[in-house]
């Protein structure tokens, strides 16, 4: 008997064509929700004192995280919730931003991006240990935050990890190219070919992405571009890089204007990008918030510097002999880029930087002796660490 594994075949680029799109997004209508304030431009939008009311119980809490998840999944993808922290706060942490930010210009150096060119605006890498250890005290008010915490645990549950990037689109900064998020949005349509289809759907459901907006942001500032509904497109990671795909993408987004304290949370395969700032005189600031599931670690904490130089004279030895050691590279380095220092390890060359499987790699190409490859890997550990 033959059986059809059709459900498992990998996605293809070929495969992808805008029609699909269009067809799906057409499909959707606008979600019933108990909630909303209401729905802009498909967008629904949640006061922060409306959701405090509702939370105010168990039974509430787990109504609201329901229909949050729901939006995420099934729904627009996306939802703000307006007033969600406070001015107070959010001046005091702008202006510890402000101050980080003034601080790594005057160091200088190379500057890389993720969908958009390096440089241009201000970008703060690792703002949330930056914060913490320059201002405790704002830290704390600021994460101390019960509605970033409602989005976060609706969406990943608890055990969750939030890091975030500081982005200011300065007066007259381009806008980034249509994309989707981390995981599968970092890679090449080469690389996410290779992924099996499963984990295209899984991608989405490790990491919520968020915004919080530290000025106004009406729409001539550039607020952020999204296309309601694109999550739920299956070649998403392979089609976003496609010209009719990005077309499709510049003529049906929605662009919703914020305020100071709100805050906006996507699922990351949602077709978006952050908008052109036309204005003269506004520095668009917001804090990008990226909050991790816990379930995606390794069960066991695995030195792989240290398997791979015990290793290493003998993966030289048997790949010089002609044999494909690539599989025992696999399972002893480490093959992602992330996480890692963006300070020090930035996205140069592409939207991540090598990983240390790479490194090895590079190493069996040339031959490297083991010293060689030691001190290889001694500069690409010292440019992870925090």
């Amino acid at each position: 008997m033959t059986t059809s594994h059709a459900p498992f075949a990998p996605l293809r680029q070929a495969e992808c064509h805008v029609e699909d799109l269009r067809a799906l997004l057409g499909a959707q209508a606008d979600p019933s929700l108990t909630h909303a304030e209401g729905i802009e431009q498909q967008v629904p939008v949640y006061s922060a004192s409306t959701l405090r009311a509702a939370i105010a119980t168990d039974e509430g809490r787990e109504s609201v995280e329901g229909e949050l998840a729901a939006v995420l999944a099934d729904g627009p993808g996306i939802f703000v919730m307006t007033g969600a922290l406070e001015h107070e706060v959010i001046d005091r942490v702008s202006a510890a931003f402000e101050e980080i930010i003034a601080a790594e210009r005057a160091t200088g150096g190379e500057v890389g991006d993720h969908f958009a060119t390096g440089g241009v605006n201000d970008r703060v890498w690792n703002a949330l240990e930056k914060l913490a250890v320059d201002h405790p005290e704002d830290f704390v008010d600021y994460y101390a935050n019960d509605l970033i915490a409602l989005a976060s645990r609706a969406w990943l549950g608890p055990g969750y990890q939030v890091t975030s990037q500081v982005n200011v689109v300065n007066p007259g900064g381009v806008g980034q190219t249509v994309h989707r998020d981390y995981h599968l949005g970092f890679t090449t349509p080469e690389v996410a070919e290779r992924y099996p289809r499963h984990v295209h759907a899984l991608s989405p459901a490790l990491t919520l992405q968020g915004a919080v907006a530290h000025c106004d942001m009406p729409v001539e500032t550039g607020p952020t571009l999204y296309l309601p509904y694109s999550q739920k497109y299956s070649h998403g990671y392979l089609a976003y890089w496609l010209e009719d795909f990005q077309e499709y993408f510049a003529g049906h987004h929605v662009q919703l204007p914020l305020t100071k304290g709100d805050a906006v949370f996507f699922n990351p395969a949602l077709f978006h990008a952050a908008g052109t700032n036309t204005t003269s005189d506004v520095r668009r600031m917001a804090n990008l918030l990226q909050v991790s599931s816990a379930f995606g670690r390794a069960m066991e904490a695995t030195d792989r510097r240290r398997i791979i130089t015990a290793i290493y004279p003998t993966l030289l030895a048997r790949a010089a002999a002609g044999l494909d050691v690539s599989a025992a590279v696999a399972a002893s380095a480490e093959g992602y880029a992330f996480p890692t220092n963006l300070d020090l390890d930035q996205p140069v060359d592409g939207m991540s930087p090598p990983p240390q499987a790479d490194i090895v790699r590079q190493a069996l190409d040339e031959g490297s002796p083991p010293e060689d490859l030691q001190t290889a890997l001694a500069g690409h550990t010292a440019r992870r660490t925090s």
